[in-house]
């Protein structure tokens, strides 16, 4: 019995000693460095942290190499990584060490001045001053504390966009993570054979669940610089050379490749299989997509952070119109949703309800935060005989005829203005998906002057054109009447609109 992914890492080790597992630029490291690294820096953490179990250990280091040894170290440590972005604002940074507690940080020289770790008590390891060639592993140290390890401890911490400027931290276990690497095995075929264009940060779950697909199947990371998506030609490029054929990626980028027509000028012949998840794709750049890539596999991917990766999937299987936007399917194995009224009872076929998740992809729940962990992870209302959790995510929808479900929105962005209930995603879709308005945009509601605010990024469109389109679409209650336009739309560190900066801006 596996009870953590180091035991299916070192089979993978012992099948592919010679093999890359991490690419990054001109730099490359075997399955066989990649571990010895890992046991390296996990006998160094051990011994200054005395063995101790469990712990928070932060991450702050850009996506490299470096950073994927300082995880798999902390692996070996029986410890729990949690990875920060190195463009998060100090403030915010300390905002989550005061939650964690962390017992100790993985960094850099130049970012070692950037917080005062001893003032949190926290051990300091710089990663690039250590010499892994002169470093010995303690095999009888790391082996007793893996014998303690059981497939519910926590594998890692993801930390939340943090709306209230705190991120809660997620905290998810090795067993929910075997369980999506089975689903996702079967489901998709995956052999080890995938070249993975690993372009998200590493504060993602998609960035944890490349890293698992490397350790338990073999397969390669390309790590992609997150500088690239700034420039789609390299990306591409980049791609092109290093012969990848997996990605797993946030539409965002994928919009602005369609937008530019770049895979007409740099075919991606090797692509097999295409994830994407996060937002909403829309349709007419997922269809261009679609007709470049005819060889590959395209799947949409829906689960907040609180899920171990995602818990609903749709391989998309036929044509869909431009302005059809595509459902979010069905749940992943071994998970159910439940879609619940506002009076806790499921939805008849086309009623709209909350997205609620029951099985084992639940999060633990977030790290020394009881109050948010109990408001967000509920007993099931159905089951009223044992004890049964489920998780509330807050986003609304419904069953079509299909019997696929479709995504409808946010909770909290259904508003009631002028006495009537509105679906701020509604008129976003509109904007973005049907009429073509604008790339991007973000409606929101200003409660104190009772008024429909809109900011989109710039398209050399004018307000007046966007009213008078919406007026032909929409009943006049939900035509916006304030107008922002921004050259581009702030995004949170989960590469998301952030809704709650726009919301402060008015």
């Amino acid at each position: 019995m596996y009870k953590s992914i180091l035991d299916y890492f070192e089979k993978t080790v012992a099948a592919n000693p010679d093999k890359a597992a991490l690419l990054h630029r001109e730099d490359s490291c075997s399955f066989t460095e990649l571990m010895q690294r890992g046991q390296k820096l996990g006998s160094l953490l051990s011994c200054l942290l005395k063995q101790s179990m469990f712990s928070p250990i932060v991450v702050l280091l850009p996506k490299s190499i470096d950073s994927v040894t300082a995880d798999i170290g902390i692996l070996y440590s029986s410890n729990v990584f949690n990875n920060l972005d190195i463009k998060t604002p100090v403030q915010r940074l300390e905002n989550i060490i005061k939650q964690l507690k962390p017992a100790a940080v993985i960094t850099e020289e130049k970012y070692s001045d950037l917080i005062d770790w001893k003032k949190y008590q926290m051990e300091v390891v710089e990663i690039d001053k250590l010499d892994f060639d002169q470093m010995s592993i303690d095999h009888e140290m790391l082996q007793k504390n893996r014998e303690k390890l059981i497939d519910t401890d926590p594998f890692c911490i993801i930390n939340t966009s943090g709306s209230t400027g705190t991120p809660k931290g997620v905290v998810l276990n090795y067993k929910s993570f075997f369980d999506f690497m089975a689903w996702a095995t079967e489901t998709f075929s995956l052999s080890g054979a995938e070249i993975i264009g690993a372009l998200s940060p590493i504060v993602f779950d998609i960035y944890d669940f490349e890293i698992c697909l490397m350790m338990m199947k073999g397969a390669s990371i390309v790590l992609l610089d997150s500088s690239l998506a700034v420039f789609p030609a390299k990306l591409l490029a980049e791609l092109q050379e290093k012969k990848v054929n997996f990605l797993f990626w946030v539409p965002t980028i994928m919009v602005n490749i369609a937008n530019m027509n770049l895979l007409e000028k740099l075919p991606l012949p090797d692509i097999k299989t295409i994830w994407f998840a996060g937002e909403v794709f829309p349709t007419k750049q997922f269809n261009y997509w679609k007709k470049q890539l005819p060889q590959a596999v395209f799947a949409n991917l829906y689960g907040p952070i609180e899920i171990t990766l995602d818990c609903i999937y749709y391989i998309v299987d036929r044509d869909f119109d431009d302005d059809e936007p595509l459902p979010i399917g069905l749940p992943c194995n071994n998970t159910d949703i439940l879609l619940l009224n506002e009076d806790d009872q499921l939805c008849r076929d086309g009623e709209e309800g909350e997205i609620c998740v029951r099985g084992t992809s639940l999060a633990m729940g977030y790290y020394n935060n009881t109050e948010k962990t109990k408001a967000a992870f509920v007993q099931n209302p159905l089951n009223h005989s044992y004890p049964e959790l489920i998780y509330r995510t807050g986003d609304i929808a419904a069953y079509g005829k299909d019997g696929l479900i479709r995504f409808k929105g946010r909770k909290d962005s259904l508003v009631k203005h002028q006495g009537y209930r509105i679906e701020l995603g509604e008129i976003e879709h509109e904007i973005v998906n049907n009429l073509k308005l604008v790339p991007n945009c973000c409606v929101v509601y200003d409660n104190k002057n009772k008024c429909i605010v809109l900011f989109y990024e710039e398209n050399g469109v004018t307000e007046v054109q966007i009213r008078k389109a919406l007026g032909e679409s929409f009943p006049r209650y939900m035509v916006p009447t304030m107008y922002h336009v921004m050259e581009e739309l702030p995004r949170n560190t989960n590469g998301k609109i952030d809704r709650l900066k726009l919301s402060q801006m008015i």
